[in-house]
């Protein structure tokens, strides 16, 4: 499998494209983890990788979406993003993923990769916008991945993300980018009604098919205005996701990331562990896309670097998790949420004005974190590099660890939830109770 997946990049990809990737994001990528390691291991956060959210414009309107693509466009412009990636190139940094809204619609978004040739950005993208010609920019400068967001077929596709010919579009816009010789990614938010369609090996054969060299597939969120808790998986299917993502690792020739477990299958957080945060489209600095809240914000003269390292806010956020749970703090704990925003006096950073009161309206649920049903990984290559660069980092009480947490008393916990036990909700309940 291995040896097949790598003899098709190799045979698809733009050789300069591919020398970026395994020289910017891989080499480069693996020294900026490093750094990170030994940041913490003198107390000092700073992420290796940052997610920057450079527009709330957007074409589509999707079902669970927590970005503000109703209201007036906030974005970051081409110098706010240009000195926020040279700082955090100055500690080691060399991948950014570049989110929105529609990152395509920001009329800078060429302009900044173009800046930043010894970099590696992931593009996360509808696939609407790149045509042709923005194909062909992309490999000119070759130093971005775009990664297609496909929610479903054609009916599913227009229901999740509010629009008319969604999935065709979505397609022709990966067509572009493998004729134009990318390394190209399909992303699925993977829910109620996508699941027997996107989680199967049959979608995997369509994607390599059409070129595509990786997918990801995450667990639908439900979260701001619209969060659309009918479509979140329950438990078992979760398990179901997770061990599709491992077998399918073992067999097929595409690669296939996740972002929520270690090489032992041990639930994580990225945000828990520092190893990444997000920046907003209007430059707050967030714990996560999904939390919209932020005491600091990059226009602050301080940098970056110093604003993330010394924030008490993102620091509280960490610890507190590492201590709750391995799971979503978010899904799984909302008041730790609430209580965490209350004692720093957080901002909203909607212009919804609206982030409260969606915290407070959330009823707690299940995440990743499903202690007794872990699957580790069975590819070398997988459990092999997440062993090296991807893992807890030793930050979560040691109590969550898997063989402690299964001896956790489940009365009055909040383990109580997670392990299925007691008054934990039935997988006969309505989905919108438990997810």
């Amino acid at each position: 499998m291995f040896l097949r997946m790598v003899s098709r990049i190799v045979r698809t990809v733009d050789k300069r494209c591919l020398w970026k990737f395994v020289w910017n994001f891989g080499v480069k990528g693996a020294l900026s983890v490093e750094r990170f390691k030994r940041r913490i291991a003198r107390g000092e956060y700073f992420p290796a990788f940052l997610h920057i959210s450079i527009t709330s414009r957007c074409n589509l309107r999707c079902q669970g979406c927590w970005v503000d693509v109703s209201g007036p466009e906030r974005r970051l412009e081409f110098e706010e993003l240009d000195r926020v990636v040279n700082e955090a190139k100055r500690a080691g940094n060399s991948f950014f993923g570049l989110l929105g809204g529609e990152p395509f619609l920001h009329p800078a978004l060429l302009d900044l990769l173009d800046a930043h040739r010894d970099c590696y950005f992931q593009v996360f993208s509808n696939g609407h916008f790149i045509t042709e010609s923005v194909a062909r920019r992309l490999r000119e400068i070759g130093n971005a991945t775009p990664l297609v967001s496909i929610e479903g077929r054609e009916l599913v596709s227009d229901k999740r993300r509010g629009g008319h010919g969604v999935f065709g579009r979505s397609i022709r816009g990966v067509q572009e980018c493998v004729r134009a010789g990318l390394i190209t990614g399909v992303a699925t938010s993977i829910c109620q009604n996508n699941m027997d369609d996107l989680l199967s090996e049959a979608w995997l054969k369509e994607l390599i098919a059409l070129g595509v060299h990786y997918v990801w597939f995450y667990v639908f969120r439900p979260s701001g205005p619209n969060p659309g808790h009918e479509l979140a998986l329950r438990p078992e299917q979760q398990v179901q996701v997770r061990r599709f993502v491992v077998e399918m690792r073992t067999k097929m020739p595409i690669a296939i990331v996740d972002s929520y477990f270690d090489h032992r299958g041990v639930a994580l957080c990225p945000m828990t562990t520092g190893i990444s945060h997000h920046i907003g489209p209007g430059g707050d600095i967030e714990p996560c896309p999904v939390i919209q809240f932020a005491v600091e914000n990059v226009r602050d003269a301080r940098g970056i670097y110093n604003l993330i390292k010394d924030s008490a806010f993102l620091r509280d956020f960490r610890e507190a998790a590492a201590t709750t749970t391995r799971g979503c703090i978010l899904l799984e704990r909302p008041d730790v949420v609430k209580q965490l925003v209350i004692k720093h006096r957080a901002r909203d950073t909607t212009s919804r004005a609206t982030a409260m009161a969606e915290v407070e309206a959330m009823r707690p649920r299940p995440s990743q974190w499903l202690p007794g049903r872990e699957i580790p990984e069975r590819h070398w290559m997988y459990r092999w590099a997440k062993r090296l660069w991807f893992h807890d980092f030793g930050v979560y009480d040691e109590r969550l660890d898997p063989s402690a947490a299964q001896k956790m008393p489940c009365v009055d916990s909040p383990a109580q939830q997670r392990c299925g036990c007691a008054s934990a909700p039935s997988s006969s309940s309505s989905s919108q109770d438990h997810g």
